[in-house]
């Protein structure tokens, strides 16, 4: 029964993030707002439309995965494409939500009820953060911000159940490793290694992670990735030294790991580098 409502709501929140994405991004840009009306545009009051002929979609349109399956990938009414990130992005989502709950780290009581639910949420806006970032190279302050409340709150929850002064102590320090050495690099290269809504995308990721050792294991995590994807194009002289890449992504896929097996990781590290 849970992994059926899981799915539900993983498909249901990842076209959710689709429309908040494109929302977004249209609230964001000038002559977007100029054209279209606030509420049009709103994420809550706001109609879902075909991005190409601007037709509000009907129930039948909006059915996650089922819907760009059954039209071909086709819009109903002016017959353009449909990107594949809708029905990709609705089924990532719920593989995150369905992987998430099974090697969930902490007991499924009250307090770990309430933390998998804000876990869940803060998935919702790590997806549409990466999604951006690859689309537009940009990470939106709003949805930074409210990803950063959504930490903040986690951390509430934790005092609660967890001793105090660690707790508080692991979430500064998780912010001073991460956000603490973006904010250097965007300094000491004036913004040219890495932009400063990668500083503050670490803020909320330091609060999920806490505690320095996942800090810096998040931020070598997502370093490998990143040249794992790099290294590839410069070899086929698809990218050059110049060519920026969006780091978010590798960033949010690194807290997603860090989150959930950060504690399994360190003990393989510990029995295999220091024999511990």
């Amino acid at each position: 029964m849970i992994l059926i409502v899981l799915i539900i709501l993983g498909l249901s929140f990842g076209s959710f993030v689709n429309a908040l994405v494109w929302r977004t991004y249209k609230q964001e840009t000038k002559s977007s707002r100029k054209k279209n009306k606030s509420s049009d545009l709103s994420i809550i009051k706001g109609r879902s439309v075909c991005v190409h002929c601007g037709h509000t979609l009907s129930a039948k349109d909006l059915v996650p995965v089922l819907s760009w399956l059954e039209l071909r990938g086709r819009c109903r009414y002016c017959q353009k494409p449909i990107s594949a990130q809708y029905p990709l992005v609705e089924l990532l989502t719920t593989g995150l939500f369905i992987v998430s709950y099974h090697f969930w780290p902490m007991p499924f009581d009250m307090a770990g009820w309430l933390m998998f639910s804000l876990w869940l949420a803060a998935t919702v806006l790590l997806v549409a953060l990466a999604v951006y970032d690859l689309r537009w190279m940009i990470l939106p302050n709003r949805l930074v911000f409210i990803l950063i409340g959504v930490a903040f709150i986690s951390i509430v929850l934790r005092l609660f159940s967890q001793p105090i002064i660690e707790t508080l102590l692991a979430a500064v320090m998780g912010v001073v490793f991460s956000a603490g050495l973006f904010y250097l690099l965007f300094r000491v290269s004036d913004g040219k290694w890495i932009g400063g809504g990668d500083v503050k995308l670490a803020v909320a990721l330091g609060l999920l992670v806490g505690g320095p050792l996942n800090a810096v294991l998040m931020l070598f995590l997502a370093s490998l990735f990143g040249s794992l994807v790099a290294i590839p194009l410069l070899m086929a002289g698809k990218a050059k030294r110049s060519t920026h890449l969006p780091f978010g992504p590798f960033l949010i896929i690194a807290t997603y790991i860090v989150f959930l097996f950060g504690e399994t990781l360190s003990h393989w590290y510990e029995k295999i580098f220091l024999g511990i």
